[in-house]
Formats: C-alpha cells, sequence, structure tokens
C-alpha cells in the first residue's frame, strides 16, 4: 500500500512541475533559514555550558561611587576581592583572578605578538574544564615561572615537537618553561586563551588592592548557595569601618560586589568581559524570525495544495467510485506533502552546509558544517520534518478527502474547494505585514549605522595606522617615533595610552572654588606631544601641548615639583561650571596636581550609544601604548612596508603588528552590523516566500473565476481589465498589511534607536517607500497569473468547469 502511495503521489507531484518546484523552492527556504537561525541560536545558548561546575561558578562585578558623582558599575575587581572574600565566607570554595595581555613571544627564531595571554590563579583548571592533553592539570600553573599552552599555540611555536618542558621567552625579559598543553578553548567560550601564566607572576599581583580593578574575578561557590543571599553578606561586610577605611570609602563612598553566573554572562549580562557579550533579546528576535519564516512556507505550501485542487477532482471521485475511504485520500495527501517535505528538508541541509562559512562570517561565529550531523541535529530536523508534513498537507489533504461524490458530479470542481477564503487572506496579511515591519526596520538600521559611518567625530579617524607597544618597547619609543616622522607618506606621529576612539581609562578630579573643593568623575587619557595635529583635532580654546610641557614632569626630586599638563574637554569644562577660556589656567587635583592649558573641542571618545562625557587628556608619553601614524599616501602597501621596515630596524627582536583606526572604529559596531546584515536576509527571505504565497493565492482565485473570467472577456472585457479585476482584491490585502506594519515598525524602530545617545530621526518618507516597493512587487506577483489567466481564450475558460 505505502508503494502505491509513493506511486501516486510521485506521479501528481511530477504532473504539476511548476507548483511542485515552487512548493520545494519554498519550503526549501523556510527551513534553510530555520536551520540556520537555530545553529546561531543553540551556539549562543551554549556559551559556557561545558564547564562541569557551570552552576557553582559566578563573576564578580562592581558597583562603585568613588568620587561623590555618579554610580558606575564594571566587569572588573581589585586583586584583593578574591583572596579576601574566600578567607571570610564559607561559602567561597575557590576564586580564580584572570587579566589578559598582549605579549611579545619568541621561542628560538620565532617571534610573535600575541593578543591572547592569559594570567590566572593557579586553580584556573580546577575550576574551569579546559582539558589537559599534556601535563597535569592539578600542578601546571604551580610556579611564577610555568606557562601552559593551547595546541594550536604548540604547532605554531614547536611543530610536531613535545612543547612540555621547553623555555620561551615573553617579552624580551622572562623565560617561562612549558608545563602543559591544553585543548583549544571551545568557539562558545567567553574565556578566550593561547597562554596562561600564573597570576602572581604579574607585578602589580605583590600588592593587594579593592581599587585598581584591572581584573575579571571568578568564584567556585559551594553547592546550594544563593546569590541573592550571598551578596547580601557581601555588601553588609563591604560597609564595615575595616573594609571601609581600607577601600578609602569616605563619607557616602561605597564599593559593593554583585554576582553572575557564568551561563548566564554571555546574553544577560550589560558588562562585556573579555569577549563582546550577546543579546537575549536578539535570539527572542531570531527565534520569532525563524518561527515566522516556517509558517510563511507552511502557509503558501497549502494555499498551492488547494489551488491546485480542482484538477484533481476526476482522480478522487473515481477513487470514492471505486471505494476508497476517507483515511486512505487522507493518507495520500499527507504521503505527498511528507514527500515534497522531506525532499525540501534534505535540500535545505544541504544549502545549510554550503552557507555556514558566510553565516559565521556575518555572525562572528565558528560553526562546522558537521554540527549538521549531530545525532540530536538530525533528530531534531527528523522531528522538524514530521510536524511541517503534518501542519502543511492536514488542511488540503482534509479538505479533499473529504469531498462528496454527489457534489463533484453535481458542482465539479466547485465541490472541492471550500468557500471561506478568509483564513488564507488573514494569513496573507500576516506573511506582508512581517515583510514591510522587516523591510522598514532594516532601512532604519542601515541609515543608523551609516550614520555613524559619517557622523563628524571631532577627530579624524581615517589614514591612522596604529601600532601597539608594550612597556619593555618604550624605551626605544621617541628614537622610533622621530624616524617615521621622516617615513614619504607620513604626516604626523604621535602616541597614547587608548585610543580615542574607546577611551576606557576612568578617573577623577578636583578643582578648588568658591564652594570648596568639587569632584567630578572623568575619562582620562595619556598622551605624548603632537597628539591633537596627529589625531586634527580642534581647540576651543589655550594652545596645544609643547616640548617645554615635558620639564614640569621632572622625577629627579622624587615628584616634589612634579606638575601634570592637562587639556579637558568642554564637556568637562562646561561640568565644572567654567566656559573654554575660563578653562585655561585653572589648577585641577587628579593623580597629580596640574594647569589646564587648553580645552579641546568635544570629540566621541566612546560608542555612539553613549553621549559625549568629561574628558581629560595629559601628557605623559611614559603611558604609550599605541604608536599613532597619519599618512597622506594612497599607496598604503608601499606605506606599510616602509614603516615595517622601520620597525625591524629599531625594534629588532619584536614581531611588528599595526592595524587601522577606521577598522577599530567599525569593530565597535560589530553588533549592530551583525543585526543589519540578519535583518536584511530575513527580510528579503521573507517578501520572497510572501510573493510565493500570494502567488499560490492569485492561482487560486484565478482558478475559481475561470468561468467568470471568460464571460466578461466574451462581454468585451480587455486583458488590462482582468488584471484589474483579479490584482483589486490583493492590493487590498497590502494595504491592510501597510496600516498594521508601519506603525508597528516605527514603535519597534524607536525603540531600537532609543540605545544611540545620537540616532537618525526616520521620517515617513522611509515607510513610504518601503510600503510602494512592497506593493509593486506583490502587483507584479499578482499580474503574471493575471494576465496568463486574461490570455486564455474564452472558449477554453467556458469549458474548464
Amino acid at each position: 500500500m505505502l508503494r502505491h502511495y509513493l506511486k501516486i503521489a510521485s506521479r501528481n507531484l511530477w504532473k504539476n512541475k511548476v507548483f511542485t518546484l515552487i512548493n520545494i523552492t519554498g519550503l526549501t527556504v523556510g527551513l534553510a533559514c530555520c536551520i540556520m537561525i537555530g545553529l546561531f541560536i543553540a551556539d549562543e545558548l551554549s556559551f559556557d555550558r561545558f564547564h562541569t561546575n557551570k552552576d557553582n561558578i559566578v563573576r564578580a562585578t562592581m558597583e562603585y561611587n568613588y568620587t561623590g558623582g555618579e554610580v558606575k558599575t564594571a566587569a572588573v575587581t581589585g586583586n584583593r576581592a578574591g583572596p579576601r572574600l574566600k578567607a571570610t565566607f564559607p561559602w567561597v570554595k575557590d576564586y580564580v583572578r584572570t587579566m589578559k595581555a598582549e605579549q611579545n613571544i619568541a621561542y628560538g627564531e620565532k617571534q610573535f605578538s600575541e593578543k591572547n595571554v592569559l594570567y590566572a590563579d593557579s586553580s584556573f583548571f580546577s575550576v574551569f574544564s579546559f582539558p589537559i592533553i599534556t601535563g597535569d592539570a592539578n600542578t601546571a600553573l604551580n610556579g611564577n615561572d610555568r606557562i601552559v599552552i593551547t595546541a594550536s599555540a604548540a604547532r605554531k611555536y614547536f611543530g610536531d615537537e613535545n612543547p612540555v618542558g621547553k623555555i620561551i621567552r615573553i617579552g624580551n625579559l622572562k623565560d617561562y618553561t612549558v608545563s602543559a598543553v591544553a585543548k583549544d578553548a571551545p568557539s562558545n567560550s567567553q574565556i578566550q586563551f593561547d597562554f596562561v601564566i600564573n597570576f602572581m607572576a604579574l607585578n602589580a599581583s605583590q600588592t593587594e588592592q579593592w581599587w585598581t580593578a584591572n581584573y575579571i574575578t571568578w568564584f567556585l561557590l559551594r553547592d546550594n548557595t544563593s546569590i541573592p543571599d550571598i551578596e547580601k553578606q557581601v555588601s553588609a561586610y563591604m560597609a564595615t569601618p575595616q573594609v571601609r577605611k581600607e577601600a578609602r570609602l569616605e563619607g557616602n563612598r561605597f564599593l559593593r560586589y554583585h554576582f553572575e553566573p557564568i551561563t548566564s554572562i554571555h546574553l544577560h549580562s550589560a558588562l562585556d568581559g573579555f569577549e563582546p557579550n550577546g543579546n537575549i533579546s536578539y535570539i527572542y528576535i531570531l527565534a520569532v524570525i525563524a518561527l515566522l519564516i516556517l509558517i510563511i512556507a507552511c502557509v503558501n505550501y497549502t494555499n498551492l495544495a488547494i489551488a491546485q485542487s480542482a484538477s484533481r477532482s476526476g482522480e478522487i471521485g473515481i477513487r470514492k467510485v471505486l471505494g476508497a475511504l476517507r483515511k486512505q485520500l487522507f493518507m495520500q495527501f499527507i504521503g505527498e506533502s511528507a514527500m515534497v517535505t522531506f525532499f525540501s528538508l534534505i535540500i535545505a541541509v544541504l544549502v545549510c552546509t554550503q552557507l555556514i562559512g558566510t553565516m559565521n562570517t556575518i555572525t562572528g561565529k565558528h560553526i562546522l558544517p558537521g554540527s549538521l550531523l549531530h545525532p540530536t541535529t538530525l533528530l531534531i530536523l527528523a522531528a522538524t520534518g514530521i510536524v511541517l508534513s503534518l501542519l502543511a498537507g492536514i488542511y488540503p489533504a482534509l479538505v479533499l478527502s473529504g469531498s462528496v461524490i454527489t457534489s463533484i458530479l453535481k458542482k465539479g470542481t466547485g465541490g472541492l474547494l471550500p468557500s471561506g477564503a478568509g483564513l488564507r487572506k488573514s494569513l496573507i496579511v500576516v506573511q506582508f505585514i512581517i515583510s514591510v515591519f522587516l523591510i522598514s526596520t532594516t532601512v532604519i538600521i542601515q541609515e543608523q549605522m551609516r550614520y555613524i559611518r559619517n557622523k563628524e567625530l571631532g577627530f579624524d579617524k581615517d589614514h591612522v595606522l596604529i601600532m601597539p607597544i608594550n612597556y619593555q618597547q618604550r624605551a626605544s619609543y621617541d628614537a622610533l617615533k622621530e624616524a617615521l616622522k621622516l617615513v614619504p607618506g607620513v604626516s604626523n606621529v604621535s602616541g597614547a595610552y587608548d585610543l580615542p576612539t574607546s577611551i576606557k581609562w576612568s578617573d577623577g578630579i578636583t578643582v578648588d572654588n568658591a564652594s570648596g573643593a568639587k569632584e567630578l568623575p572623568v575619562k582620562a587619557i595619556p598622551v605624548d606631544q603632537d597628539f591633537i595635529g596627529t589625531m586634527n583635532m580642534q581647540l576651543a580654546a589655550g594652545s596645544d601641548f609643547s616640548r617645554s610641557d615635558l620639564a614640569l614632569m621632572d622625577t629627579s626630586d622624587n615628584r616634589k615639583n612634579f606638575h601634570y599638563t592637562y587639556m579637558l574637554n568642554e564637556t568637562a569644562a562646561r561640568s565644572l561650571g567654567w566656559t573654554p577660556a575660563e578653562a585655561v589656567g585653572k589648577i585641577i587635583h587628579g593623580n597629580s596636581d596640574g594647569t589646564v592649558k587648553a580645552v579641546v573641542k568635544d570629540f566621541h571618545f566612546a560608542s555612539m550609544h553613549e553621549e559625549i562625557g568629561p574628558l581629560v587628556v595629559f601628557m605623559d608619553k611614559s603611558y604609550v601604548r599605541n604608536i599613532l601614524v597619519r599618512f597622506h599616501t594612497s599607496d598604503i602597501p608601499g606605506l606599510v612596508s616602509r614603516v615595517e621596515s622601520l620597525w625591524k630596524e629599531r625594534m629588532a627582536g619584536s614581531p611588528f603588528n599595526y592595524h587601522f583606526m577606521d577598522d577599530d572604529f567599525n569593530n565597535m559596531y560589530k553588533t549592530e552590523q551583525r543585526t543589519a546584515a540578519i535583518f536584511s536576509v530575513s527580510a528579503s527571505l521573507a517578501i520572497f516566500l510572501a510573493c510565493l504565497g500570494l502567488f499560490g493565492l492569485a492561482a487560486f482565485t484565478t482558478l475559481q473565476r475561470t468561468k467568470e473570467i471568460g464571460i466578461r472577456k466574451v462581454l468585451g472585457a480587455g486583458v488590462l481589465d482582468i488584471v484589474s479585476l483579479i490584482s483589486k482584491d490583493f492590493l487590498v490585502l497590502i494595504g491592510y498589511a501597510l496600516l498594521i506594519a508601519i506603525p508597528l515598525a516605527w514603535l519597534a524602530s524607536a525603540k531600537w534607536l532609543q540605545d544611540f545617545a545620537y540616532r537618525v530621526h526616520p521620517g515617513a518618507a522611509i515607510f513610504i517607500l518601503a510600503g510602494a516597493g512592497v506593493t509593486l512587487l506583490a502587483l507584479a506577483t499578482v499580474s503574471i497569473h493575471a494576465i496568463r489567466t486574461a490570455m486564455i481564450n474564452p472558449v477554453k475558460s467556458l469549458r474548464s468547469e
């Protein structure tokens, strides 16, 4: 019997090649989209869940008010938090302090600058589940001269040699013995590393402090520990007189700790750690989009199946006359649905294997094609195929198998077709609501990204080459800077601690005024001379840093007369109650006292999610971590080659690394760029599937009105009249969709844009153009079928029923 069902189903599908192709295409696109989104969501939800202790590992975060200003939060702590809380509270089983640094690493002739060098306490491999391939996890970090490397780092430096026991040098200063080789950190881990060194090897580790918050601290809690309870206990402890004295918490200043479960950080935390966080809201949005696209694909199949039903009246009538039961007919049509669905599913899986690389590029993931063959994935896909076969095929199967023989004999094809079309029309409206919504929001996201790229930042981010240096290389910085100025194509050279695109140094300053001392929390950036000119910034008052300012920083008298030269930005001056001109010459107190030499015009030193805040720029080249080279040549490869040659000459033994400031700026908005890309693809797929559904409904409608169209043609109606007659009903449906989708898109876009302090203000034109585009596309889709029907000889139309 099954063989008979399959034979009849395959014959019918082959007979109706066009409809079969449309069905398979629609379901394939819908399933491929859902599979890709499903893989992305599964990867996001799996972050940090591979750790054996995942239910008991938490990250400590700081909430503090140190300057009397706004309350701030941070994902880092001082190095005292871990040992002190473990010694005080029995629910702390262990702790791990971690800090990531960029280091030059050398083995023999091989030298590289490595970004993923992690300093961690010796308990790192017992708290976290990063498997050790070679060596002992319990003793791997015992000793300040031992280092653990990953398998990929081992291949990079040692090839096929066993690296354990080998000596590598870090920073051209200190040798470390490789004690173990660990597996590479999984891509779904927020802790990524290539090298792990004992935390105590850091100079800063020798003095424990509540502040100097540069470390991410992890705690391993004992079983059944309540996070709200321990936060209350820690808050009470931090408010004790002893701790407040240690932490210099006078007056209304405070320091509190909160604890985030490791499995919730990636999607639920507002604070980034070593890796950028995801966003649970985007996960919900993507899940809804995947579900809606799948529903659209099922609706399309249903509409097309019903539209084809008229051609099967003879088959169904004969089967019933010969004694076929409704159950048998039902199974026949469900079988056809299953064939189309599983064939589409197979194609969708094959398509996904080819598109995973593209998806990884868009989303920044590292999902492997082999993940589609995982038993769990295959089981989910099989279950999805069964459910879709039922969802897509059950309505036409019930309609067609339930037809009555006498109704077929009396009404012909009309006996098979249900009279009510409200549900199908409603679903078409829903399809276009989704399409217009996605298109409108996509356009607005793209407009915001274009606004960010083109907005005046207050400095020139283009044509600036960045070369990171570490503290060992600073001794050669002055000579290298002067040599770089002589390189053809170079306009100016300076240095800074952070890049002006993203200044992270938090500090506080105090000024004296008539009402007493006034404190102001600020961002701060130490720079070298020529920084303002190199970045093409503008001064609102005062003059630029000069060489004479360096004389004020003489430390020969043990900093007795040490004096900084400061610049404030306009916002800082305004916050202190000064105009730019009034600020020049004022004395401010910070880490060291200093004089305000100038006020720089406001520039964006953080992402446009944040308003420009108070900023202090001070000259201290001992903090330089980045060399900034402004160039004016279009021969970028030639410039890089000349700079590299100079680097190798002046920085012998140090690997040459560089990047461009405009790339750093663009990287700040990777999440938004990925959102825009995902929405663009989703909008395209949604409108494609909606047009397929519209094509199916148009086919169904024209099939029902074949005789009417024939009569109208006999009475003199032209092709344009017929097209207008059929298209009019669909344009009404599109109109309903626009009325609902545009307000929804406006509200959703306004909500998304609220996350930006600087944003576009979308006008009606965006929504009008999106609506007009969808309407024209829908009209073209309907017209294809309407024109074909209108061109049929009316004699054939009148005989069709």
